[in-house]
């Protein structure tokens, strides 16, 4: 059943790995604290001197970039060294980002990570955070 009212942002999952084209290849990001899909649109001036003094736009380029934040587990499949790996091997990445729940939305696409990083600070535990930039379209569906 879906998700019904406000929920745990805990239950919000971005998963990706390779763009092999395997069904549901994609791994749950290890460790996340968090983790944002931010849908874009250009929207491109189109005002005359017909506008009534208003400024007119039209619908542009659509695009899209996830952005997470984790602790470093070197021992999970999907953590920030094999993140790191992809970018540099240039590596297209297929990406989900919804909830496991049955009935609920989730969003996915194809797109190359464009940047990871890892923060070490003295006693605490060790950071990564990153992004994911979209390419071609994204597509929504139903648990």
């Amino acid at each position: 059943m879906a998700t019904i009212g406000p929920f745990n942002g805990t239950n919000l999952l971005l998963k990706f790995d390779t763009a092999d084209g395997t069904p549901g290849s994609t791994v749950t990001v290890g460790h996340t604290t968090s983790c944002e899909l931010s849908i874009s649109s250009d929207l491109p001036e189109a005002t005359t001197k017909n506008s009534a003094g208003f400024q007119e736009v039209i619908a542009g380029l659509k695009s899209g970039e996830i952005s997470f934040e984790g602790l470093v587990a070197y021992d999970h499949a999907n953590n920030a060294i094999e993140s790191a790996d992809f970018i540099i091997a240039g590596t297209k990445v297929d990406w989900s980002f919804g909830t496991a729940e049955a009935g609920d939305a989730v969003y996915s696409g194809k797109g190359f990570l464009s940047n990871v990083t890892m923060t070490g600070e003295m006693e605490s535990p060790v950071s990564f955070s990153g992004s994911i930039t979209t390419t071609g379209a994204i597509t929504k569906a139903t648990n």
